[in-house]
């Protein structure tokens, strides 16, 4: 097996892409190492020593790590790379999120707008929940990079997966990472994406336009569940992702009944139309 590449992003960042290459993580999971002498990992990725070795054999002394969120192709690596460094880990934990990775013991619980005011760099804190209720975003706000973990992919969307995924937080999160000056976004999976602002409209409108399928399809059907209506609000995608689409489309119909438009009777959702 190759060694996995790091690669110089920024003059602050590099990158280590995990050899976790999936339908779900794309190429596979980054971790970036931020800082030049002292480092802050974010995100070691799956439990996977040859991914712990790459980050370890860097340059420069870590000195602690933070996690965007705690799903499995993200955080377990904490674990490893602890058992070879004695150093800190950061994140935050929700009663939905706390089953997630089991082996993920946070030094410290972190917040909304927390700061490390490192020697080198300052790291601000965006609770960014939707995809996960625990998801944080990090800006390294010398660089104006942001850090989005699974909040933005580049090459996909982002699965909401109830209970824990929600869709409406993930578009007020959205929303929220517009109010910052920001440059670059540096994603949990995939390459630099720049524009920030732009690629968070696009996304909120993206959502927007279908939920306006979920919407059509119920009405139309005037009740259904996310097996009956799959094919009809995912026309437009291989019936191979149905399976996936299905968690994001209930996250839909979770957000029409939170929006008083639907109802839920059973295992179904019924339309009641917009007042």
């Amino acid at each position: 097996m190759q060694p996995e590449e790091i690669v110089q992003i920024s003059p602050l960042i590099r990158r280590i892409t995990a050899g976790n290459a999936s339908v779900f993580t794309g190429p596979g999971t980054n971790t970036y190492l931020i800082g030049k002498e002292e480092i802050t990992v974010l995100d070691p990725g799956p439990a996977m020593d040859s991914h712990i070795d790459a980050i370890t054999s860097a340059e420069g002394k870590i000195k602690q790590i933070v996690v965007t969120h705690t799903h499995p192709d993200h955080s377990p690596g904490v674990r490893l790379l602890q058992e070879r460094l004695d150093v800190p880990a950061y994140g935050m934990l929700t009663e939905t999120s706390k089953g997630q990775d089991r082996s993920f013991k946070p030094d410290k619980i972190l917040k909304d707008e927390d700061i490390f005011e490192e020697t080198e760099f300052t790291l601000k804190v965006v609770h960014t929940p939707g995809h996960a209720s625990n998801h944080l975003c990090y800006i390294l706000e010398e660089e104006e990079f942001i850090f989005t973990g699974d909040h933005i992919m580049n090459g996909s969307t982002v699965v909401i997966g109830p209970p824990d995924g929600n869709m409406k937080q993930y578009l007020d999160s959205l929303e929220k990472l517009k109010q910052f000056k920001l440059s670059k976004i540096a994603p949990g999976h995939g390459e630099v994406l720049d524009s920030p602002h732009e690629v968070a409209e696009w996304i909120i409108n993206h959502r927007l336009q279908r939920e306006e399928k979920v919407a059509s399809a119920l009405k139309e059907a005037t009740k259904g569940n996310p097996e009956s209506l799959v094919s009809r609000v995912y026309d437009d995608v291989d019936s191979s992702l149905f399976p996936i689409a299905k968690a994001s489309l209930l996250a839909h119909l979770i957000k029409l009944e939170e929006d008083n438009v639907a109802s839920k009777e059973g295992d179904d959702y019924v339309w009641k139309g917009f007042t």
